[in-house]
């Protein structure tokens, strides 16, 4: 699904709340949320290979994963805020859930996703206020 050429001028048109950042800010948060989120749910993944944590440790953030993957597509290739809307909720519900799946085994993982977190839960404030005001 190619949404790239269309989703700027989509978004624009978009009624927003007064403190949503230029669409620029995301870019930049992601650049420096998707090493952070690639290293430590990469250790999480490996963890589990090697046996030393659950298995069902990393489901969590394997389904962090899609949903966060998923987001993409749905907001600006189906342009549908409603359904971004549940999948960001999506989002942050599997990294709280990362969070303290993992927290028993390393809190220094847990910990290092506060970032991703803060920008998650902003996210999601967001999302959900863009589809009240696009309904």
């Amino acid at each position: 699904m190619n949404f790239s050429a269309n989703a700027p001028s989509w978004y624009a048109t978009l009624a927003k709340p007064s403190f949503a950042p230029p669409p620029e800010i995301f870019g930049i948060a992601w650049e420096i949320l998707y090493p952070i989120i690639f290293i430590t749910f990469g250790i999480v993944f490996w963890l589990a290979a090697k046996k030393k944590v659950p298995r069902n440790v990393a489901l969590p953030f394997a389904a962090n994963l899609i949903f966060n993957f998923a987001f993409s597509p749905i907001a600006f290739g189906l342009q549908n805020n409603l359904l971004a809307s549940l999948d960001i909720i999506l989002v942050l519900a599997t990294l709280i859930w990362a969070m303290v799946a993992i927290w028993k085994y390393s809190k220094i993982l847990a910990t290092v996703q506060i970032p991703y977190f803060l920008w998650v839960s902003f996210a999601t404030i967001l999302q959900i206020l863009i589809t009240v005001l696009n309904f």
